[in-house]
């Protein structure tokens, strides 16, 4: 007897523009009430469903990535108030781990995303992401596993389960705009990323103190959470079936590009998040006022902000390998800048340079990943592959950093460690893009030759 259901498969073709860099090819299946596609206007592009879920992505990018780049003011307030009996290097590893988890989580929602279970993850994320808030509003002063579990592990799971399905659910609704809706959709992390600092700061330091602020802080997280979860929906059904994640590390051993790729990510990123964890608490013990060190973070986000949404419009003239290695230079020399920074203007200075050239960075990492597929249906493997090898630079870069700041914080010894270990990061994709530059010049000079055959 015939199956009601007749998957059917959609396709889209890829081409390399001018700079190598990729369309993506993506196969759907679509179910038997569909419209069989003919022309390549197939997706909705639009519609309160698409606009909907774009929408609940954004906040997802705004409670979770956005704000666990605000542990800054965290790091703060523990090692001044609330962990006083721990070093900077410990405070660290809290917020080291919670950026780690949110992107090696990957490995785990990404597949169980292909499988279908897009709902399950996001909405186990949001919950676990309230539950660990909450219970960090629980902890005590100086019990340092209770706010290492409740905020570094949990909270860091959390958003892991919830990262890689609220930006993969965008190409179920859009396609050709599907460029600028995840610019929109990253811009919730950017918009975190900014205030948070400034309502932590607020409520942590004012009359409502530790357990209530982060309370207030929870309460607001877990009603946009909820908002989210109401507002996306799939429109697609899962491939029948999903890629081998092991047969795609098998290729990804082979590719040398993308070896140094990964490599330059988990040398660059042990020092990248040294200013992003510290700044707040390096402007207040440089005496530059408590207002002002409550604000340095957002300078830095703020600016973070304008350089991701303008990475798109770059790198459409420079390429994305090119853009990678100008904003990892920078951002390398840039922390040999913090070994200065003694004043108002530098810190100013500083925050908004470091923070443009860092959202630079930040807004190459998935077209990076793209440009070195050469499957694209392995996209999502590659990616949680790359983002969790990578993502290990992050977990160790900040203690690290912490250790070498010690109890009488001596600041230029982390900031030259971070600059050092930054411009290493970026000869590496230097490496990379040489070699891919090389690939391409034979690619392009065989072709001639095949013709004159």
């Amino acid at each position: 007897m015939a199956s009601e259901f007749q998957p059917q498969t959609l396709y889209i073709g890829g081409h390399e523009d001018e700079q190598g860099t990729k369309t993506l090819v993506e196969t759907y299946p679509v179910t038997k009430d569909s419209d069989p596609p003919s022309l390549p206007d197939e997706l909705p592009e639009g519609g309160l469903a698409a606009w909907a879920t774009a929408f609940g992505s954004f906040l997802v990018m705004f409670c979770g990535y956005g704000y666990a780049t605000s542990f800054g003011v965290y790091e703060d307030f523990y090692s001044q108030y609330y962990l006083t009996k721990k070093t900077s290097s410990d405070i660290s590893w809290i917020g080291s781990l919670n950026m780690f988890l949110l992107t090696s989580v990957g490995l785990i929602s990404g597949p169980l995303y292909d499988r279908g279970y897009f709902y399950h993850l996001v909405v186990v994320g949001s919950l676990l992401q309230s539950f660990s808030l909450f219970m960090l509003s629980l902890s005590k002063p100086n019990q340092y596993y209770q706010i290492f579990l409740s905020q570094g592990i949990g909270s860091g799971f959390a958003v892991g389960l919830l990262f890689v399905p609220s930006a993969a659910i965008i190409s179920h609704h859009f396609r050709r705009k599907r460029t600028v809706v995840l610019t929109f959709v990253a811009a919730g992390s950017s918009l975190g990323a900014t205030i948070h600092p400034i309502m932590l700061n607020y409520l942590l330091n004012g009359p409502l103190g530790f357990a209530n602020g982060v309370r207030a802080s929870a309460g607001l997280i877990s009603g946009l959470l909820l908002i989210a979860c109401l507002c996306m929906r799939t429109r697609l059904d899962s491939p029948t079936t999903p890629v081998n994640y092991f047969a795609v590390a098998k290729k990804c051993i082979r590719d040398l590009p993308f070896i140094f790729m990964i490599v330059g990510g988990f040398i660059f990123q042990i020092g990248f998040y040294y200013p992003m964890f510290f700044y707040q608490l390096d402007s207040l013990k440089h005496g530059l006022g408590v207002t002002f060190s409550f604000y340095s973070l957002v300078i830095l986000n703020v600016s973070n902000s304008v350089g991701r949404i303008m990475s798109g419009f770059i790198a459409a003239f420079t390429g994305v390998p090119n853009l990678t290695v100008a904003s990892s230079f920078s951002c390398g020399v840039l922390n040999f800048g913090l070994i200065g920074l003694n004043s108002l203007a530098s810190t100013i200075v500083l925050g908004v340079l470091y923070g443009y050239f860092a959202g630079l960075y930040i807004g190459t990492w998935i077209p990076l990943v793209a440009d070195l597929t050469p499957d694209l249906s392995e996209l999502g493997a590659r990616m949680g592959i790359c983002f969790a090898m990578s993502g290990l630079g992050s977990l160790i870069g900040t203690p690290i950093s912490g250790a070498l700041l010690t109890s009488h914080y001596t600041w230029w010894i982390p900031a030259l460690f971070s600059g050092v270990v930054s411009l290493v990061g970026s000869a590496m994709y230097a490496t990379m893009q040489f070699m891919l530059s090389r690939e391409r010049s034979k690619r392009h000079g065989a072709q001639p030759k095949a013709s004159e055959g």
